[in-house]
């Protein structure tokens, strides 16, 4: 059974010609789940071809537009095409007034429900639970409320009896360091973080509360993750390849992703 992740957009909050901002799409046993829903997002949808429809539900990390002015977009197209199962979406507490404006003002005609669930923890909560995955959100250290998500697959005894061993995924958009962080993601299959900064730009991730290479990469090694992938660029660097080589000298199996990219999590 699948456990796809599908890159949407790579880029951090300045626009950039052919690269979108940050939004993901991971894909469990045919299930899909948006991550981030930047600008452009729905147009990434269809050239990847994945269904509006067949979103089950979204995670917003936070409220800077470069994570959420894509979603706008994407609710009304879902509204265009009929849908009518609920869909849910997690994010922080402040992205409750953004929905309601948008249904205020925008949702004449939209059949489905927005089942908003607002995230307050101060540690890992499980907020989405089926059969075959298990979601849970962490707080990040941002300027303003920011949240990971941790996606556990759930597999039967017959699985786990075959020697099967459960898939992970964790998502890290933007946050600074900090130790709490360590043990949100230890152990996972694969670790999204972003690394908006090279390692000689700390000073600027401080000022921003953003990640260079090294603190994702030193974040991978401690905990123990098998492959970490990382994005979230400044437009300052144009060559992706010089974030992952210096993530490699820290953590080996260290990938900058591209957008319209599609990693098998395994």
């Amino acid at each position: 059974m699948n456990f796809t992740l599908r890159i949407l957009g790579t880029a951090s909050a300045m626009p950039i010609s052919d690269t979108n901002p940050s939004a993901q799409v991971l894909s469990v046993h045919g299930r899909l789940f948006l991550i981030d829903c930047g600008e452009g997002t729905q147009q990434r949808l269809r050239q990847m071809h994945l269904g509006f429809l067949k979103i089950e539900a979204v995670c917003i990390s936070h409220i800077h537009g470069d994570h959420v002015f894509g979603l706008f977009g994407l609710l009304s197209s879902m509204a265009m095409f009929n849908r009518t199962a609920p869909l849910k979406v997690f994010g922080p507490q402040a992205l409750g007034p953004i929905l309601r404006f948008w249904q205020s003002f925008f949702g004449d005609g939209c059949n489905y429900e927005i089942d908003f669930h607002s995230l307050t923890g101060s540690g890992m909560e499980c907020v989405y639970e089926n059969k075959s995955l298990k979601i849970s959100a962490f707080p990040l250290s941002h300027k303003i409320d920011c949240y990971g998500y941790r996606f556990d697959e759930v597999l039967g005894a017959r699985a786990l009896s075959e020697g099967r061993c459960p898939r992970s995924y964790a998502y890290c958009s933007d946050t600074m360091p900090f130790p709490e962080l360590e043990d949100y993601v230890r152990g996972v299959s694969v670790l999204y973080h972003e690394t908006t900064y090279l390692k000689d730009m700390k000073d600027k991730a401080l000022a921003y509360a953003h990640s260079t290479t090294a603190d994702a990469a030193s974040l991978a090694l401690r905990a123990g993750v098998g492959k970490l992938l990382v994005a979230h660029y400044s437009s300052r660097v144009r060559e992706k390849e010089l974030f992952q080589k210096e993530c490699r000298e820290i953590f080996e199996d260290s990938y900058a992703l591209s957008d319209c990219e599609v990693v098998e999590i395994d």
